[in-house]
């Protein structure tokens, strides 16, 4: 249902983004693809968003180290994946989310985002002052600046069983972070939203997205 565009970042950068939904729907986001690309399932995310009444921008952030990536989940992918973002610069990747934010044309914008995009969520959260709120699934890393002050409202939610991100780091995650609403999911491990994956769990995935929804739906 959406449309691939092109935008352009600060420094001059043009990438391309997908974008789902109608230009008058009262919410705008950004949803921030996994380390795999804005393939089907990133595709598929924003349209469920879309859906929902948002009006979506999934930048590909990839474009900065190769054009049009759609990578699959096997272990090969996820190998090229973290390839590819190791040549990208993080300060390209968020002026990439910042063009993203402007592309809707709202004056309030939410981010979400999914395993990388999670991270980047929170980066985008706690580094500008562009959104209105962020939310981050299986964001690994974020532990690495859990003091960092974040600028909008944050959710964050993990599987009890990421073998990616161990339950230490949520723990001090939330306990860094006071005013974040935080969720673990028992039994959902890394990735579980995403049904392409052998780690996909149905139950944890409906109960993330309907705390996202009603979080996103508050705060813009």
């Amino acid at each position: 249902m959406g449309q691939m565009i092109t935008l352009t970042a600060a420094d001059g950068h043009e990438f391309g983004a997908y974008q789902a939904g109608f230009a008058d729907a009262p919410r705008a986001l950004v949803v921030v693809q996994e380390i795999f690309g804005v393939n089907h399932h990133m595709r598929a995310v924003a349209d469920g968003f879309a859906d929902a009444g948002y009006l979506v921008i999934c930048p590909a952030l990839f474009d900065r180290a190769e054009r049009g990536v759609e990578l699959g989940y096997t272990p090969e992918d996820a190998k090229r994946g973290i390839d590819l973002r190791q040549r990208i610069a993080h300060e390209g990747t968020v002026a990439d989310l910042l063009a993203s934010a402007e592309a809707p044309g709202h004056e309030k914008v939410g981010i979400i985002g999914y395993c990388w995009g999670g991270a980047l969520a929170w980066a985008a959260a706690t580094q500008t002052t562009r959104f209105a709120a962020a939310v981050g699934w299986y964001g690994g890393g974020i532990a690495a600046t859990k003091d960092a002050r974040p600028n909008c409202p944050v959710q964050l939610h993990f599987g009890a069983d990421d073998d990616h991100i161990p339950l230490t780091d949520v723990e001090a995650i939330r306990s860094a972070q006071p005013g974040v609403e935080v969720f673990v999911y028992e039994g959902a491990g890394h990735g579980f939203g995403c049904s392409e994956r052998p780690s996909y769990n149905a139950r944890a995935t409906a109960q993330a997205q309907e705390r996202s929804l009603a979080f996103l739906q508050h705060a813009l």
